[in-house]
C-alpha cells in the first residue's frame, strides 16, 4: 500500500493536543461539601449525605475529554460536494456559571484532496465540549480543527443549544436556544456554497 492510498494520520491541532489533567475526586468532593454548606445546604440531611461526592463525579464526567485520533483518507473519487454530519448531540458546561448547555451540532466540509471518517466529526465536537466553554468559542474551535486536519476547500459549523444558565436562572427563558456558526474557506467566501450548507443544516439561507 502506497502513501497515496494509505490511511494517513495527520498532525494534531492545538485544540486536540492539550494533555488531560488528572482528576482528584476526593479533593473535589471536599470542595463540593464546603460549597454546599456555604450555600446553607444541610449535607447531613437524608438523601444528601453523598451529594458532594456525586457532584464531584458528575463534573469529572462532564470534563472528561477522551483522546481523539483523527485519520484522513484520499479523496479517490474526487467528491466535491458538501459532506455534512447533521444533528450531532453534544453537551458542555458554561464557563461563567458552570451550568450545562446542550444541543446539536451540524459539521460539514467541502472536500479537497482528502476526506475524513464521519464519526470523527462527532468525536471532535465531543472532545472540545468536555471543558468549561462558551458556545461561540466551541463553534470556532470545531471549525478550525476540521480545517487544519483536512485542509478542505471549506468548513461550516452550526451549533444550536439551550443554556441552563439562561433557562433556570436570570431571565429563566425556558426553551430558548442559541445558534452560532463558523464558516471557513469557500463556505465563507462563496455565497452559494454557504447557502447550500445552511439549507442542509436547516438553518436557512445566510
Amino acid at each position: 500500500m502506497t502513501a497515496d492510498t494509505a490511511t494517513m494520520p495527520v498532525a494534531r491541532p492545538a485544540e486536540l493536543s492539550s494533555p488531560l489533567r488528572a482528576v482528584d475526586v476526593p479533593a473535589a468532593t471536599e470542595a463540593a461539601q464546603a460549597f454546599l454548606r456555604a450555600l446553607g445546604v444541610d449535607t447531613s440531611a437524608p438523601g444528601l449525605e453523598r451529594t458532594a461526592e456525586r457532584m464531584a463525579h458528575a463534573y469529572a464526567e462532564l470534563f472528561r475529554a477522551e483522546p481523539v485520533t483523527l485519520t484522513t483518507f484520499p479523496n479517490d473519487e474526487g467528491y466535491d460536494e458538501v459532506v455534512l454530519a447533521r444533528g450531532i448531540p453534544f453537551r458542555s458546561v458554561c464557563e461563567h456559571h458552570l451550568l450545562p448547555f446542550m444541543g446539536v451540532a451540524h459539521v460539514g466540509y467541502l472536500p479537497g484532496a482528502r476526506i475524513i471518517g464521519l464519526s470523527k466529526l462527532a468525536r471532535v465536537v465531543e472532545h472540545l465540549s468536555a471543558r468549561p466553554q462558551v458556545q461561540e468559542r466551541l463553534t470556532g474551535q470545531v471549525a478550525r480543527v476540521i480545517d487544519e486536519e483536512l485542509q478542505p476547500q471549506g468548513v461550516g459549523v452550526v451549533l444550536d443549544a439551550e443554556h441552563l444558565c439562561m433557562s433556570v436562572r436570570g431571565v429563566r427563558a425556558t426553551g430558548a436556544t442559541t445558534r452560532t456558526s463558523a464558516m471557513l474557506g469557500r463556505m465563507r467566501s462563496d455565497a452559494r456554497t454557504r447557502a447550500e450548507f445552511l439549507a442542509l443544516t436547516g438553518a436557512g439561507a445566510a
